[in-house]
């Protein structure tokens, strides 16, 4: 929705959640040092909607990057990438824009840094229903219908009176990047 021809449409970001269960390597998060399971939400840049959601995925086993390769960039147009944070640094800058790369533009990072904000407090938003902050104590194979219910109520809210705050985001640089070849000429002597 919105799209003013902008490098990246999307912000995505893994998040995890807790779930009750003993020491287990492949669920282990280091985010809270506790076993949980990870999922990948993005959100439309220019409205602040929930537009994809991925999961649940072992936080031992999967990280942020591989999770999006497995998913959301099959789903990327040609030329489409994603604001992300450092955890996607593997699919830059083909796939992802990450602050702290090669390819990162110091006059974008502040607008950048609005966005990443904005996706993190979408995912505190979805912590709030206790089912998802307190540890998940119910069969773990439930867990992905109770994670999309919660996305559903999440995205209601976003558009019936709760929206996220606006990220005014204005980058054109791929446009810059589909410049045409510039030509050599050989001028004989």
């Amino acid at each position: 929705m919105g799209d003013t021809g902008n490098d990246c449409l999307l912000s995505a970001d893994g998040t995890d959640i807790r779930i009750a269960k003993k020491y287990a390597k492949d669920f282990w998060s280091y985010k809270f040092k506790k076993c949980g399971l990870r999922y990948e939400v993005a959100l439309c840049i220019k409205t602040g909607y929930i537009c994809w959601w991925n999961g649940p995925f072992q936080p031992g086993k999967y990280n942020d990057d591989m999770i999006f390769n497995m998913g959301l960039v099959g789903e990327l147009e040609d030329g489409e990438r994603v604001e992300t944070d450092g955890g996607y640094r593997g699919s830059c800058p083909r796939y992802a824009k990450c602050p702290g790369t090669v390819t990162s533009d110091p006059d974008t990072a502040e607008m950048q840094q609005r966005v990443r904000s904005r996706q993190e407090t979408c995912n505190k938003r979805l912590k709030h229903w206790n089912i998802l902050r307190a540890p998940y104590r119910h069969d773990v194979l439930a867990h992905q219908q109770v994670f999309g219910a919660i996305i559903v109520l999440t995205q209601l809210s976003l558009e019936n009176g709760e929206p996220l705050f606006p990220a005014e985001y204005n980058d054109r640089l791929s446009s810059f990047l589909n410049l045409p070849t510039p030509q050599i000429v050989i001028v004989p002597k």
